[in-house]
This record gives structure tokens, sequence and C-alpha cells, in this order.
């Protein structure tokens, strides 16, 4: 600093100036971007002890800062696989429930408006069975069955026809449902 009288700097000021260092953070002290003082003061008006070290916020911040840090860009890559460029509660829930270690850490923790993951459980999908392929490349299952069912109605129709002829398609038809009222009604009362 210059004195007032010429310009020139005291020998005195010049001493003191030297000496005075500048006044800096403990979190800059610390290169993190978390209020090292705030979490101190927390600390110690939340009566979680009665002596609180100097190192515990300083390491306090540090871990909350790396959490928020992998949460917001997990949370920001999930909003960039939206084609959204802000991150809401749903990114927040997705980026969480994603990740092991933090769906671990946060696992009863609820998200207002995050949602859930989607999800489908197996047993209720479609399943793809052998039949529907082989359906497919030969002919419906459905008419496979229709021709041994024809197959076997005619054979009783022509044991209970004594000319010989076979019954047209729609004969047949309805004397296979009246088989069948036949072969169910025995085993009714069977069961009576």
């Amino acid at each position: 600093m210059t004195s007032k009288a010429g310009g020139k700097e005291n020998p005195a000021e010049a001493s003191r100036n030297a000496q005075r260092k500048e006044s800096s953070s403990r979190s800059k002290k610390a290169g993190l971007t978390f209020p090292v003082g705030r979490l101190h003061r927390k600390l110690r008006t939340g009566k979680f002890r009665f002596r609180i070290a100097s190192g515990s916020p300083v390491y306090l911040a540090a871990v909350l800062e790396y959490l928020v840090a992998e949460i917001v860009e997990l949370a920001g890559n999930a909003a960039r696989d939206n084609s959204r460029s802000r991150i809401t509660p749903r990114h927040l829930q997705l980026a969480i429930r994603n990740d092991e270690e933090l769906n671990k850490l946060l696992g009863n923790v609820t998200i207002a408006q995050g949602g859930v993951l989607p999800n489908i459980h197996a047993s209720l999908l479609p399943k793809k069975s052998k039949n529907r392929e082989n359906s497919a490349a030969s002919g419906s299952s459905t008419a496979k069955k229709k021709t041994v069912v024809h197959s076997s109605s005619a054979s009783r129709n022509n044991q209970n026809n004594t000319e010989g002829e076979e019954p047209e398609d729609d004969q047949a038809e309805d004397n296979e449902e009246a088989g069948d009222q036949e072969q169910d009604t025995p085993m009714e009362e069977d069961n009576l």
C-alpha cells in the first residue's frame, strides 16, 4: 500500500502486508465445493457429540460432495438418454435404482415424483412355445386337432351307420358334439 505522503510505501506497512495472509475458507483449503464451516456448525448445534474434531466436517463435506457428483452424473446421463436437458426426479430415480451401490445405499428412500423402474415379471410375458413356431411352418395346430377329431368321429359314425355311408362334414360335427355329450354323461353318473 502506498502512504499518503509522497506516494512512497511506509516500511512498517509493507512488512504488515507481507505477513498478512489472504483469508481463505476451509472449503477452499480442502479443495471442496461443499461448505466445511456450515457442516461444522451443523454438527455442533445438532448435539451429536459434545466435541467435534476439526477434520470431521472436512471429511463429511468430501463424502457428500462425492455422492452428489456421482448421482448428478448418472441422472444427467438418464436425462440425456430421454432427450431432456433438465434433470427431473424421474431421472434421479432411474439413476439411483439402476446403480447397484447407490440402490443399496438409498434402498429405503422414496423419491417424490420418481416413479418406478420399468419392469415386467417374466411369468407375465407371453410364452413362445414350439407349437406356435411349428404351426407357422406347417399350418395351424387347431386344424390338425380338427382333422384328428373328424377321423375319430367318422369311425364312430361308420360303426353307428348301418348302410356304410359316411355322413357329411356338418353331420359329422353334430355327431361329434353328441358323442362328446354321451361320453360326459356316464362320467357324471359315475361321480354321483
